[in-house]
């Protein structure tokens, strides 16, 4: 592991996740460069934020459920090629059903410089502790409007979307508007610095 990150699993015990990235079942329709295990990892400063926010949702009788964190820049790359590359419409009805693929890029829904890279954010939603999700109005990395902070979905999605809000903020991380699911550190200690390391 690189110097000054850790495997989130290990210092955050309570948290569950699912790495997409490092599976099928994302936006590209297959593993993604640089995830070679299905674990997250983060900077020793997120995962302390992410230890404050786990109690925080401890106390509403809840769980993290982290889907991404620390990610390599070749992923980065990778999202960015995929985004370029022609339409196959594998994943197009669950992830951007209502935009052309050109879109994601321009939209802000992919981005050739993340804060994922620095391991300073993270992707998260809130679970039971049977480990069920909370509805959230939209699964993660659907690109559209309804996954913007404010968006109009109904209850009881938007009471969990600013439950998570709450919990993130409180905790130091800043919400991404774009993206109920996106929070990064609102203090970062590598803010210049986009590492490329595999998660392995």
């Amino acid at each position: 592991m690189q110097t000054g990150f850790t495997w989130l699993d290990e210092a955050v015990p309570s948290i569950l996740w699912d790495a997409k990235y490092a599976t099928s079942d994302n936006f590209t329709g297959a593993p993604v460069d640089g995830y070679n295990v299905n674990r997250t990892a983060g900077t020793l400063e997120l995962a302390a934020a992410l230890a404050c926010a786990a109690k925080r949702a401890a106390r509403e009788n809840l769980r993290l459920l982290v889907w991404d964190a620390y990610r390599p820049q070749r992923a980065v790359n990778r999202f960015l090629a995929w985004c370029a590359a022609p339409e196959d419409g594998r994943t197009k009805q669950r992830h951007y059903p209502n935009i052309d693929k050109s879109q994601i890029v321009p939209l802000g829904y992919v981005a050739a410089r993340s804060g994922h890279s620095r391991g300073s954010a993270i992707d998260l939603t809130l679970a039971r502790g049977d480990g069920s999700l909370l509805d959230m109005g939209g699964c993660f990395d659907l690109m559209d409007e309804m996954s913007h902070h404010g968006a109009p979905v109904a209850e009881p999605a938007a009471r969990n979307r600013l439950l998570l809000k709450g919990i993130m903020e409180g905790s130091g991380f800043q919400p991404y508007e774009c993206e109920w699911w996106h929070y990064s550190l609102a203090e970062e200690p590598y803010p210049d610095t986009y590492f490329d390391f595999p998660l392995a």
